[in-house]
């Protein structure tokens, strides 16, 4: 590990401050990422700037009935608020099944929304990889890739983003603030995240020396009725092979609104907009839920490893919107 400076940055004004000073600085939230990416060479911070002193630790309703949760908040805490949990349990379930207690108890929500991908090409630093070294190639694509990404790829990346929590903000259309030297700054999170492209190394949209300062949830009374299912390959602390997020409003057995995000899909979290425009006025039947993830699921272009997720999402779907169905009749 290349010998690195300790700050600890009291507001955020001084934060950013401390990272335009150095281009090679990093921010510190819970570390739960960055760490082990150091340890592996592929994160090779001159200075890490510990930003969990900050006034960033809240969780608050918004004026229009919506949620604001500072960038410092842990995932423990985020998981467990009574706000989160009542409106949002997608949320909170989402949150719960990512990582461990231990490690809940330290990552922070804006590192977790800036967390990078578990290939192992990418933290190989013997292998290629275009994410970590841009022109170098993606080993994955005729290599190890079941557990890769089925949407959204590109000849030069099929990598998946890894956090659980982004992808219940996805569904409820978060809003990312943040703060530079010059002004503060918001991205929806549909903008926050780029697609693959030719470019897999640059991964958000935030800013040059940027600090996330928190997350906006707006009001959607939808999302009282929603939920998170992940599926991994062991019973708990492992990275999804597929997830989902949705919420489901249904009146007189017709849907009325509907929310849809996948994880492990894609080098994003995948607002699955299509499969949402088929069940708008659709019976709340398995038929049409079957049609709505089909209609998704067309522009799926799957490794020969990784074909497997095409089937498990849709059944994700399907049983998902089911069981919410069950629930509203209730």
């Amino acid at each position: 590990m290349r010998e690195f400076g300790y700050e600890r940055a009291f507001d955020v004004s001084g934060a950013v401050a401390l990272l335009g000073a150095d281009p090679d600085a990093r921010f510190l939230g819970g570390g739960t990422n960055l760490l082990d990416l150091m340890k592996a060479g592929v994160e090779r911070p001159a200075l890490l700037i510990d930003v969990r002193e900050l006034p960033l630790d809240g969780v608050e309703l918004t004026d229009d009935g919506g949620l604001r949760i500072g960038a410092t908040v842990t995932n423990s805490d985020l998981a467990a608020h009574p706000e989160v949990r009542r409106r949002y349990p997608a949320l909170a379930q989402a949150v719960l099944a990512g990582a461990s207690g231990q490690l809940r108890n330290m990552a922070t929500v804006g590192g977790n929304l800036l967390q990078r991908t578990r290939c192992g090409y990418f933290t190989d630093l013997s292998k290629p990889c275009n994410k970590r070294a841009p022109g170098s190639g993606c080993p994955a694509l005729t290599g190890e890739h079941h557990n890769h990404a089925i949407l959204g790829t590109s000849e030069h990346c099929v990598a998946t983003h890894p956090s659980d929590m982004a992808v219940a903000l996805a569904a409820f259309d978060a809003v990312i603030s943040y703060e530079t030297a010059d002004r503060p700054g918001e991205l929806p999170i549909d903008e926050f995240y780029l697609p693959v492209g030719e470019t897999p190394h640059i991964e958000t949209a935030l800013p040059a020396g940027a600090l996330i300062t928190g997350v906006t949830l707006p009001q959607a009374p939808v999302a009282i009725h929603s939920r998170y299912r992940k599926v991994r390959e062991r019973a708990s602390y492992a990275f999804a092979i597929g997830s989902i997020a949705a919420a489901l409003d249904v009146q007189d057995d017709v849907v009325r609104e509907v929310r849809l995000a996948y994880g492990a899909v894609a080098s994003r979290p995948w607002r699955a907009r299509a499969a949402e425009q088929v069940l708008i006025g659709s019976p709340a039947s398995a038929e049409a839920f079957a049609a709505a993830a089909d209609a998704e699921l067309a522009a799926a272009e799957a490794l020969p490893e990784n074909g497997y997720k095409v089937t498990l999402m849709h059944n994700l779907v399907v049983a998902v919107l089911t069981a919410l169905t069950e629930e509203a009749a209730r």
